[in-house]
């Protein structure tokens, strides 16, 4: 067996377990709100998040493109495999410190941000700074902005259009549609997650001579890809549901309704227009906070927002520093 094939499968079995912890580290993007207004129950809410997150997966082309593609240049040697490697380490550790924590970090930021500082130090390694900039770097500021304001705004219509409702009907008639809104944001999850993660294992493919293309996705990535996700998403991730579902506001099933049609609307205009890597977690977590903002500005939980706030700008730099010491522990063993 070739040292270009061992690299190879090496990065694909760490991408596939960074995308079973996307999976349960990010479930509580799809499912937290109608968990927490009992639209569904926690097993049926997890099982829709994972059927929407396979559905989802074949639509992220795109997004695949732009990780696979668009945020570093490797040099062409099997040491590139190495560097995949401890991009992708670095992210799975900042998801499972987050994890740890029950803060909403984005699992998309953190692989990113892994392969850059991963490639910082490698020799001939170059990091596209002007495509993360236009592609990562201000999706990342502009999307939860949007998502918040839309999420306002969103609420506001739908006060404004029932406003005569009687409440309790109200409330049965959105814990309804929220079944319908949680799978879209379930798709959407998928179209933008696990996309990142082919676009890993099509970078590790090109890179270690089992591919001519950058860009091409093979069916097989498709499929693993997603059932890992979807796997991973099923198994659940608590922590994270009772702070997006709880800690940040109380939400009825309106408000749920509202946050997961806004976020759904941000994450279908990225990844099938824009190619976008952006964080679903960011945008349902911002879309909360500016529909809660409409009972009251006081009604959100400031302190927990900040929390959050804290985790996601540490995000990207942690998940680099974590893939720098990686790739400095393994540079005596792969620069042979």
């Amino acid at each position: 067996m070739s040292a270009e094939l061992v690299g190879v499968l090496l990065v694909i079995i760490t991408a596939m377990a960074f995308d079973y912890t996307n999976g349960f580290h990010d479930a509580a993007n799809a499912i937290a709100t109608s968990v927490s207004t009992r639209a569904l129950t926690p097993r049926a809410a997890l099982l829709l998040a994972a059927v929407g997150n396979l559905v989802g997966a074949f639509f992220g082309a795109k997004v695949a493109e732009t990780v696979g593609s668009g945020i570093v240049t490797l040099p062409e040697t099997h040491s590139s495999l190495w560097i995949v490697f401890a991009g992708v380490i670095g992210a799975i550790a900042w998801n499972l410190i987050t994890w740890y924590f029950g803060l909403p970090s984005s699992s998309s930021h953190a692989l990113i941000g892994g392969l850059v500082g991963a490639t910082m130090f490698a020799a001939s390694g170059e990091v596209l700074w002007g495509s993360i900039t236009s592609k990562v770097l201000i999706p990342m500021v502009v999307s939860p902005t949007v998502g918040m304001v839309l999420g306002y705004l969103v609420m506001l219509a739908v006060m404004w259009i029932f406003r005569k409702g009687h409440p309790g009907k109200l409330n049965r008639g959105f814990r309804i549609a929220q079944t319908i809104s949680a799978a879209g944001m379930a798709v959407g999850h998928g179209m933008q997650d696990a996309a990142k993660t082919m676009g890993i294992v099509v970078l590790a493919l090109y890179t270690g001579g089992f591919q001519d293309s950058r860009t091409h996705i093979p069916w097989w990535v498709f499929i693993t890809s997603a059932s890992v996700l979807a796997a991973g998403t099923y198994a659940g991730g608590w922590r994270i549901i009772r702070t997006l579902g709880r800690r940040v506001i109380d939400l009825g099933p309106p408000q749920g309704f509202a946050a997961e049609t806004t976020a759904s609307a941000v994450l279908y205009l990225n990844a099938l227009w824009l190619g976008a890597p952006i964080s679903t977690t960011h945008t349902i977590t911002a879309a909360i906070m500016g529909v809660g903002a409409t009972k009251r500005l006081s009604a959100v939980r400031w302190g927990v927002a900040g929390n959050i706030v804290t985790a996601w700008i540490l995000t990207f730099p942690m998940a680099a520093l974590i893939a720098i010491v990686v790739h400095l522990i393994l540079y005596p063993f792969v620069h042979v």
